[in-house]
C-alpha cells in the first residue's frame, strides 16, 4: 500500500479496498433512517380511516394532516445541505432521528386534528433533513463503481418502511388502537439514535475537508483497511469545493439548470403519484367495498415493490441509466391505470397494486442516485438535496390531488386513470435530460468513476 508520508485521496483508497464489514454497518445504519422514515412518513395513510372514524372528519378535512408532514419533509431537505456543511454529517443526521422520533412520539397523545396537523409538521423537518444527509453520509463510504447498487439498496429502505407499517398497522391498530402505530414510529428512531451515537462515524470526506486532524480520519479509516494506518496524510480532492457556498450556484447554473429542473419535474411527479395512493388508497379500496383489513393490506403492497430498485440499481451501473428510469415510470402510469379497472376482482388487485409499486418505488429510488451521478462534486449534495426538497412537494400536491377528485365526486376508475398521468410526465422529463445531456447517458458506474473526486 502507501509507504508512509504519501498523500492518498479518501476515495481512491475506498476504491482500493474490498467493501468492509465496517461500511456495512454504516449501510445498516442509514438504511434504518431511510426504513424509518417511509414507516413514519406512510403511518398516517394507515391511520386516516381511524380518524375519520374516531373524530368523525371528512376526507377532505384530512388533507392538512396527511401533508402537514410532507411540508416539514421540504422544509428540511432544502436547508439540509447548508446545515450539513457547518454541523456535520453525523451530527445533523442524528440531531434528525431524535427529532422525528420525538415529534412522532408526541403525535400518538394529540388530542384533535390540528395538534396532530402540527406534530406531523416538526416531524416532516426531522425527516426531511435525515434523508439526503444519509444519502450523503453513506455515498462518501461508497466505492465508485457500486454507488449506484448501494445507493439505490439503501433506499429500498423507505417502501420497505412505509409497506412494513401498513403490516402493522392492520395487526396493531384493532388491538391497541391507531395512536400505537405513531407510537412505535417514534420510539423506533430514539432508540436508533442511541445507536447512532455509539457507533456512526463521521464522513472521512468531510473531516479532510474540515482539516480535522489525520490521526482522526486515520481511526475511522483503518477500521475499513489496516493499510490505512501505513498513510502519511489523506486528502479529499474536490470535496472542499463541494462543500462551499457556490453548491446552489453549480446546481442553478447555465450548464445544469435544464438538467436540475428536469430532475426536479420527475421526482416531484414521482412523489404525485406515491403519496396520493400511499395516503387515500386504504380509503379508496374501503369505499370500493374492501373490508378495512384486507384494503389496508392491500395498500401495504403498494410500496413493498420497491425492493426492485437494487436490480435498477445492477442496470444503472451498466446500461443508460435515463431510458431505464424513463421506461419504469412509463409502466408505472399504465399498470396505475389498470388498478381502476381491478376492484372487482381482490386477487387481481393484489397483483396489479404489488406490480405498480415495484415499478414506480423501483424507478422513484434510482433518482437519488441518477442525481449524484449527474452533479460534480461541488453540486452533489446540494443538487441531491434539492431534488429530494423540491420533489416533497409532489407528495403535498398528490396528497391534496385525491381528496379534490374526491371532492368532485369522480369514480374509483377516474381517480387511478388521473393519477396515472404524473407517470407519463415523469418518463418524458427523464428522457428529455438524456436528450439534453447525451454526453451523461452513460452507466452510472463509468460517470461516478470519473467524477468521484
Amino acid at each position: 500500500m502507501q509507504a508512509h508520508g504519501k498523500d492518498t485521496d479518501v476515495q481512491t483508497f475506498l476504491d482500493a479496498h474490498p467493501f468492509s464489514a465496517y461500511q456495512w454497518l454504516i449501510f445498516a445504519l442509514c438504511f434504518v433512517v431511510v426504513l424509518l422514515d417511509g414507516f413514519d412518513t406512510a403511518a398516517i395513510g394507515y391511520i386516516a380511516p381511524s380518524l375519520v372514524a374516531e373524530w368523525g372528519v371528512s376526507k377532505p378535512a384530512l388533507a392538512p394532516v396527511l401533508s402537514a408532514a410532507l411540508f416539514g419533509l421540504a422544509a428540511g431537505a432544502l436547508v439540509a445541505g447548508p446545515l450539513a456543511d457547518k454541523l456535520g454529517r453525523k451530527r445533523l443526521l442524528i440531531g434528525s432521528v431524535f427529532l422525528f422520533g420525538a415529534a412522532c412520539l408526541a403525535s400518538a397523545f394529540a388530542p384533535g386534528l390540528t395538534e396532530l396537523t402540527v406534530l406531523r409538521f416538526v416531524t416532516g423537518i426531522g425527516l426531511g433533513a435525515a434523508m439526503p444527509n444519509a444519502v450523503t453520509l453513506m455515498s462518501e463510504y461508497c466505492p465508485s463503481p457500486r454507488r449506484a447498487l448501494l445507493t439505490n439498496a439503501m433506499f429500498c429502505g423507505f417502501p420497505l418502511g412505509a409497506a412494513f407499517g401498513g403490516f402493522l398497522a392492520a395487526w396493531m391498530i384493532p388491538l391497541w388502537g391507531w395512536r400505537s402505530v405513531l407510537e412505535l414510529g417514534g420510539v423506533a428512531p430514539l432508540v436508533l439514535g442511541v445507536l447512532m451515537l455509539l457507533l456512526l462515524p463521521e464522513s472521512a470526506r468531510y473531516l479532510v475537508a474540515r482539516g480535522a486532524a489525520t490521526e482522526r480520519v486515520r481511526a475511522i479509516l483503518v477500521r475499513i483497511s489496516a493499510s490505512a494506518a501505513q498513510v502519511g496524510r489523506f486528502v479529499a480532492g474536490e470535496a472542499q469545493a463541494a462543500q462551499g457556498a457556490s453548491g446552489l450556484g453549480v446546481v442553478l447554473s447555465a450548464r445544469y439548470r435544464w438538467g436540475s429542473l428536469l430532475l426536479w419535474v420527475t421526482y416531484f411527479m414521482g412523489l404525485v403519484i406515491f403519496y396520493a395512493l400511499i395516503n387515500w388508497m386504504p380509503i379508496l379500496f374501503k369505499e370500493g367495498g374492501i373490508e378495512p383489513h384486507t384494503a389496508t393490506l392491500v395498500s401495504a403492497l403498494f410500496p413493498l415493490g420497491g425492493v426492485g430498485a437494487v436490480f435498477f440499481g445492477w442496470l444503472m451501473d451498466r446500461f443508460n441509466a435515463d431510458r431505464i428510469i424513463a421506461l419504469g415510470y412509463l409502466l408505472t402510469a399504465l399498470v396505475i391505470y389498470a388498478i381502476g379497472h381491478a376492484l372487482g376482482n381482490v386477487g387481481l388487485l393484489v397483483v396489479v397494486v404489488f406490480v405498480a409499486g415495484t415499478l414506480m418505488n423501483t424507478a422513484q429510488s434510482s433518482m437519488p442516485a441518477l442525481a449524484a451521478a449527474f452533479y460534480p462534486t461541488s453540486g452533489r449534495a446540494t443538487g441531491v438535496a434539492w431534488m429530494l426538497g423540491i420533489g416533497r412537494f409532489g407528495g403535498i400536491a398528490g396528497s391534496f390531488l385525491v381528496a379534490q377528485l374526491s371532492a368532485a365526486h369522480m369514480g374509483f376508475g377516474q381517480i387511478f386513470a388521473v393519477v396515472a398521468i404524473p407517470g407519463l410526465i415523469a418518463a418524458a422529463a427523464v428522457w428529455a435530460k438524456q436528450m439534453i445531456y447525451p454526453t451523461q447517458a452513460a452507466p452510472l458506474s463509468a460517470v461516478a468513476g470519473s467524477a468521484a473526486h
